[in-house]
């Protein structure tokens, strides 16, 4: 008789992930939004990402590469709860990023010009 053995699979304690977002540049026009990196607990990063305007809003697309035609995501979150904590960490990163906008139009304007002529217009 043969005996059964069975394999052991190691059980990994799923510790919280961590999610960094850097937006490195921010479009006025055009579908592209904007382009960022992601750094998931201080220990992968994922470069390439971009904001797109979608028919229904804003969404992020992964790095990809073009094969027979369609675009194909070089990486991706596995599961959906992951992949909604990484839209939405890259959404509000790009949202905040957009609201600093006008302020650092302002300082520069103040910094040129401390008084508004009539002709300018303030941000």
């Amino acid at each position: 008789m043969s005996e059964h053995t069975e394999q052991s699979t190691p059980v990994q304690e799923q510790l919280p992930t961590t999610i960094s977002v850097k937006i490195h540049s921010v479009h006025t026009s055009g579908p592209l939004l904007a382009n960022a990196s992601i750094n998931l607990n201080g220990c992968f990063a994922i470069r390439s990402v971009k904001v797109v305007q979608g028919e229904n809003g804003p969404f992020v697309s992964m790095p990809s590469y073009k094969s027979g035609g369609e675009y194909r995501d070089i990486c991706f979150p596995i599961t959906k709860d992951f992949r909604n904590q990484i839209h939405t960490a890259v959404l509000n990163a790009y949202q905040q990023e957009l609201a600093q906008l006008p302020q650092r139009g302002q300082t520069q304007e103040s910094q040129e010009a401390p008084f508004p002529q009539p002709s300018q217009q303030i941000l």
